[in-house]
């Protein structure tokens, strides 16, 4: 027990960051025009909306969810000393994790149900699927059965973070956690390990240049619905005007 806690939660972390750090400045630096999510919402457009919009949702309150108790742990636990307070941020994570998980479900659904879509999907695409559905789901599960999750993860899991960060790791009260816990530990790791071999990456580039960059104007000269519907067939000529 002791040899797997020590590789999960003292190695893994480490080999994650090393190829999340070395592998991201590779692709940003040599294959620079890769390091996008190679949008497919020219192929197909209806379904992305019910499956980015919320996962994007999702995964933004929960990403700085997290983050926020890891950097804040003190003024989390002071949130959460009313509770009032506490059940509105633990319902709400609740409700975005649902959202997230809804995402990712549509999303996967219309990539791998979509004709047009299968050129452009790799299997990389898949194995991110079933992670990140997979974390959702234990998160979830772990917020269900484990209540509080806000409170014990800035008792928990934030000095056991910082243990990491600051090289002096600390497994002691993480170690006794439930396997449950463990495994969605595991799997954010593994995730920030695969963020260079995937779509992820995009996530290092956010265009904050468009929210002051003026509005794109696009002019369709053709007809949009059938072009842009899932099953047109590719073709090589170019659509006759309307």
């Amino acid at each position: 027990m002791d040899t797997l806690n020590n590789f999960f939660l003292i190695a893994l972390p480490y080999i994650a960051l090393a190829l999340f750090l070395v592998g991201s400045i590779f692709r940003y630096t040599r294959k620079g025009f890769q390091v996008s999510s190679l949008s497919s919402q020219f192929l197909e457009g209806r379904r992305l909306f019910y499956g980015s919009v919320p996962f994007h949702w999702g995964v933004f309150f929960l990403f700085f969810g997290h983050l926020t108790a890891f950097l804040f742990p003190k003024g989390v636990l002071a949130w959460n000393s009313q509770p009032v307070r506490l059940m509105i941020l633990e319902i709400t994570a609740f409700i975005f994790g649902i959202s997230m998980l809804i995402g990712l479900v549509n999303l996967m659904v219309r990539r791998y149900t979509t004709p047009r879509l299968k050129p452009v999907t790799n299997k990389m695409d898949l194995i991110i699927y079933l992670l990140l559905i997979a974390q959702t789901f234990f998160g979830l599960w772990i917020a269900y059965n484990f209540r509080w999750g806000s409170s014990w993860f800035s008792t928990l899991l934030a000095p056991y973070l910082y243990s990491i960060f600051k090289f002096q790791p600390d497994t002691t009260a993480v170690s006794l956690l439930p396997w449950a816990v463990k495994i969605h530990i595991i799997g954010a790791f593994l995730i920030i390990a695969l963020v260079p071999f995937s779509r992820l990456i995009h996530f290092l580039v956010y265009p904050l240049n468009y929210l002051w960059r003026p509005y794109q104007q696009v002019r369709w000269n053709w007809g949009r619905r059938r072009i842009r519907a899932p099953r047109t067939p590719w073709s090589v000529q170019r659509p006759k005007n309307n």
